[in-house]
């Protein structure tokens, strides 16, 4: 939500990601959190394409743990990126070299 700018509680309308926004934060989350080794641990996770985060999401609206408007699917997560262009190591070792080590 901080990435996007929605964080603020006074605006609480805002804080509604849609499907591609959401898979878009996963996949820099991924590649954060794993570097190179992202795609394996998704793939090790069962995890192999975008539309498997939104069965995650959905899975947890069904259950209570999330939320959703009228105009949220399953189908805002399909085919959002390609997973192997996206946790390319070559992506990734792009965004190493761009982060900015002052600031962490």
């Amino acid at each position: 939500m901080r990435s996007l700018g929605r964080a603020e509680p006074d605006f609480p309308g805002s804080r509604h990601v849609t499907g591609q926004e959401l898979a878009r934060g996963i996949a820099d989350y991924g590649r954060d959190r794993f570097g190179p080794l992202a795609r394996a641990v998704f793939a090790h996770w069962g995890i192999r394409e975008t539309l498997d985060f939104g069965h995650i999401v959905f899975s947890l609206v069904d259950n209570g743990l999330m939320g959703r408007t009228d105009e949220d699917s399953l189908e805002d997560f399909r085919d959002v990126y390609d997973f192997d262009e996206a946790f390319a190591p070559r992506v990734i070792q792009a965004r190493l070299r761009d982060l900015d080590l002052d600031r962490l």
